[in-house]
């Protein structure tokens, strides 16, 4: 069982960055593969990116390529996501997941955390 907190969101200006941690308990949490997922309101839950379990594959949404950065520190159990250059459509909340594999489908990631809200004004 793997349990997921995430942290770091907040209301932010267009063009500034923040860092969301994904904070993992149990023992297991290296044989995961983490993925960071969003959702505005009245829209769907969509990929952002995701890592593998000992963080040497990387995969991004090409909304946010180039712009966020996905890492992992399995010694702390923990993952972040680095976003810079924010815009008013990256405004959502954040969500942190845990799977097998990599993947994108939101319906593989067995663990999930509360949210956390990023907010992104013009």
């Amino acid at each position: 069982q793997v349990r997921l907190v995430e942290s770091g969101g907040g209301l932010v200006q267009a063009g500034d960055s923040l860092r969301l941690s994904c904070a993992a308990s149990g023992s297991t949490f290296s044989t995961y593969a983490v993925g960071w997922f969003r959702q505005a309101p009245g829209k769907e839950r969509e990929f952002v990116s995701a890592i593998s379990g000992r963080g040497s594959m990387t995969d991004y949404a090409d909304s946010v390529k180039g712009r966020f950065t996905i890492s992992r520190d399995n010694a702390k159990s923990t993952v972040h996501l680095q976003m810079n250059s924010l815009n008013p459509e990256d405004t959502a909340v954040y969500y942190c997941a845990a799977s097998i594999g990599m993947v994108r489908l939101p319906d593989r990631y067995v663990h999930w955390g509360q949210g956390t809200q990023v907010t992104v004004s013009s």
